[in-house]
Parts: structure tokens; sequence; C-alpha cells
């Protein structure tokens, strides 16, 4: 039988402070060997620091409880890893962002940011699979994911490829008000999709000026920056959507490169 110790002695053999300990018990996580019905005095076996310390390297790392609950609770090694992979990958993806948010700071404190080159294009109507709906600014990325999964599985079905990159076309009002209209496409042959029965959109054509932001999707906002403060220069600004092409692809080696265009109404003016 392993040695019964006081909470206060567990916590100092494990660094979990008594609020933290009663907490853990109550979600179930780590109960006490042991609970004086009189006193209500906690006890501990030694035998549970390793699970103790365990579940504190996971909250040190911001693992919410439910989490920590699949974890402790899990019936395999398996299970366990996949709960803690997740995790892991999640802190990942946070650190990346933390870190390119850094950068871009820097780079905005010491002007060290490169100006894109700017141009000026004609995009005629184009004939394109799409999915289309309102979305919110903060679920925009999980709706692009999914709007694309939905885009190469009707591409699949159909039995066709598209014939150009992938676009999307995003309201104004979606980055001011937070809620907007947002459109994913892929361009295809007008004739073969109509031979496979696909349904297809008329995406409107016009004039951009376009800029390339080759980086973090952290600091996109540098491109767009530069972009409308050139448009706005000129005067030649126009009502309509901003539109962004992603010309080598979203599974390429390293970050996603979006051409951005926004709408303007003389492409003569540089």
């Amino acid at each position: 039988m392993a040695a019964r110790v006081t909470i206060g002695e567990f916590s100092m053999m494990t660094r979990l402070t008594r609020k933290a300990l009663r907490l853990y018990h109550d979600e179930g996580l780590l109960e006490p060997a042991d609970v004086d019905p009189s006193s209500g005095y906690r006890y501990y076996d030694v035998s549970q620091v390793a699970g103790a310390r365990m579940i504190k390297r996971l909250r040190d790392l911001d693992m919410p409880l439910p989490d920590v609950r699949s974890y402790v609770t899990a019936e395999n090694g398996s299970v366990r890893r996949r709960v803690l992979t997740q995790h892991l990958d999640r802190l990942e993806s946070e650190l990346r962002r933390t870190q390119d948010a850094v950068s871009s700071l820097r780079a905005l404190v010491d002007a060290s940011t490169a100006s894109p080159s700017i141009g000026m294009r004609n995009d005629p109507p184009i004939v394109a699979v799409a999915v289309s709906g309102t979305v919110t600014l903060s679920g925009v990325a999980d709706w692009w994911n999914t709007a694309h999964d939905t885009l190469i599985e009707r591409l699949r079905s159909a039995g066709i490829e598209a014939v150009g990159p992938l676009g999307a076309d995003f309201d104004k009002e979606l980055f001011a008000d937070e809620t907007g209209s947002a459109s994913l496409w892929y361009p295809v042959d007008s004739a073969r999709a109509a031979r496979c029965a696909l349904d297809v959109v008329t995406v409107a054509g016009g004039q951009f000026a376009v800029a390339l932001h080759d980086g973090p999707d952290a600091r996109i906002d540098e491109t767009y920056s530069a972009l409308g403060t050139h448009v706005a220069e000129h005067g030649i600004g126009r009502d309509g959507p901003v539109r962004e092409r992603y010309p080598r692809g979203v599974h390429s080696e390293g970050e996603l490169v979006t051409e951005i265009g926004w709408p303007v109404r003389d492409p003569t003016v540089l």
C-alpha cells in the first residue's frame, strides 16, 4: 500500500495549490485516496504524484479541462496520444500566429516593410463553380476551408478540373461590420461543365489594382494597406467586393500566396 500524505504535503510534492487540487477533485480529474468523513480533510497516495504532475504539465500548456479529462480517462495510449497531439498542434499554430504578429509589429515599428509592386488588371466575367454565403470575420477561415472542400468534391464528382486558380470575393462589409457576403470559386470550362450538368455561376468581371502577398496571413494587412492607399491616393476606387486569387494553389510548400485585387474604375492609372 502506498504511503498517504496530507493535501498540504501533496501540494508541496506536486506544486499544485490546495485550490487547484480541490478543483481537480470536483472535476473528477484527481480524486484523493481518502477523505476524512468528519473533518473533510483530503489525503493522497504518493502513487498519485505522477498523474498529478501530468495534469499540471497539461494545464501549464493551457489544455482545457475537458481535454485534460479526456486524456486522464482515456482507455488506452492511442487515445491519449491523439488528445495530446491535437492540443500540441493547436499550440504550435498559436505559436506561429504569435511569431507572425511579433514579426509584423517589429516591421511596423522599424518601418522596414517593403512596398509591394502594384499593377492593374481587367478580369473578364468568369464561369465558375462556387460556394457563397454570409460569413463572419471571426469564422471566415473555417468557412473558407469547408467551402474549398465542397468545391473539390463537386469537381471530383463531375469528373472535371478547374481551368484556373482558386479565387474568392469578399464584400467590404465583412471587414467593416464583421459580417458580409463571401464567395469561393474555381474557374471551369463552361461547355464541359454543361455536359457534366455541373452547377456554375458567372463571377462578375471588372478592373482591379492588384498586389501579391507572399508571407504569413498575420501580415496580409500590410499588402491590403499598401494597395488600398494606392487606390485612394489616385482616386480610382469603385464599389464592389475585394478579390483574392491563390496563384500557387492551396497545398504548395510554405505560406499561401495571395494575389489581392482591389476594385478600381481606371486601369490606366498607376
